[in-house]
């Protein structure tokens, strides 16, 4: 047996014609189904030679405009004609999207942080391995869609990764223009390296993320930004010849995160009260939030400020916090070329 190849199997047929649907089967041997498995939904549409596009949602389980903008175009996808292909996973980590958590409830782990996951690791490491080694080097193009999940409201943000390489730079850059989200940021998560993104970047493949809502809800806005961009996205790779896309609504303002000034974390346990709202201009020593202790409710809180300057994109739902909590982050304006 080929020790690199994955225990997930797929009763899918993604170099056919047409349009197929099924399901990824994960192997799960457990007390109440001793030879049972997880079986994850997928789909393919295929036509043509063009390239590539994955669509994937639900990488977090309680974030909802991404798998529901994609089970809607799963809806009209079969009768779509296209030069190309386009693979759709609507609830990539598929038990934390049923549970509504951001992680699995099967084995705790966060799909976003064990990338490249493992052949014979956890279910969420298994799922990361199959889409490392089997859709990763299918995909010219991959759009992984977030939000801030139950923890965070985060500003509607097409998350971007733009390539050092010239050519490539400049067709990239297109893409996001068509998208055209409202904001387009560049993100910085101090060093992790074990993400979905980075994993996509190892690969040299083209990689659009993106953050549209919060509150573990799925916000009409926010999905609307990603249902439009998608139709936008679509066209702009040739996959989809539509000249009904909708037209932009946003002049897309492009952001920065400018490494740990830009964010602020709780050093206590407490309850949490924040000073400032999404889209707010900040400045380095403006105060953030206060952190107040529920045991001694008459102490002062614990008041903490900002690093740096910029914009608040994303802000902690949750009012109780403990040591090493995110509370806010912010992003400052920047130029793309």
């Amino acid at each position: 047996m080929d020790a690199q190849k994955p225990r997930i199997t797929a009763d899918i047929e993604f170099d056919q014609d047409g349009f197929h649907t099924g399901m990824l089967r994960v192997p799960h041997s457990v007390d109440r189904s001793a030879y049972g498995h997880i079986p994850i939904p997928i789909a393919v549409l295929k036509n043509g030679d063009g390239p590539t596009l994955l669509l994937t949602g639900g990488n977090h389980g309680d974030e909802y405009e991404g798998p529901i903008a994609l089970m809607k175009l799963l809806q009209h996808l079969s009768q779509t004609a296209i030069n190309g292909r386009i693979i759709v996973v609507p609830g990539l980590n598929f038990p934390a999207f049923l549970a509504g958590k951001r992680t699995s409830p099967i084995d705790h782990a966060n799909m976003n942080r064990v990338f490249p996951g493992k052949r014979d690791g956890t279910i969420t490491e298994m799922i990361a391995h199959y889409v490392d080694t089997e859709l990763f080097p299918r995909a010219d193009i991959i759009f992984d869609i977030h939000a801030g999940g139950q923890s965070f409201n985060h500003m509607p943000t097409l998350l971007i990764y733009p390539p050092q390489d010239g050519v490539t730079r400049e067709e990239y850059l297109r893409l996001v223009k068509s998208f055209a989200a409202p904001h387009a940021m560049v993100m910085d998560l101090l060093g992790e390296d074990r993400t979905y993104g980075a994993a996509v970047e190892r690969q040299g493949k083209l990689f659009l993320c993106g953050e549209f809502g919060g509150y573990g809800t799925c916000n009409p806005d926010g999905l609307a930004i990603v249902e439009e961009g998608l139709a936008r996205l679509l066209r702009a790779t040739g996959i989809v010849r539509d000249d009904a896309a909708p037209a932009p609504r946003f002049d897309t303002r492009y952001l920065q995160v400018e490494g740990k000034k830009h964010y602020v974390f709780s050093p206590a346990m407490g309850v949490f009260e924040p000073t400032v709202k999404l889209g707010d201009r900040v400045v380095k020593g403006q105060l953030a939030g206060r952190v107040f202790n529920p045991h001694a409710p008459w102490s002062a809180p614990l008041e903490l400020n900002f690093s740096g300057d910029g914009i608040a994109v994303c802000i902690r739902s949750f009012a109780g916090v403990e040591p090493g909590d995110c509370l806010v982050l912010l992003a400052s304006d920047t130029t793309l070329r």
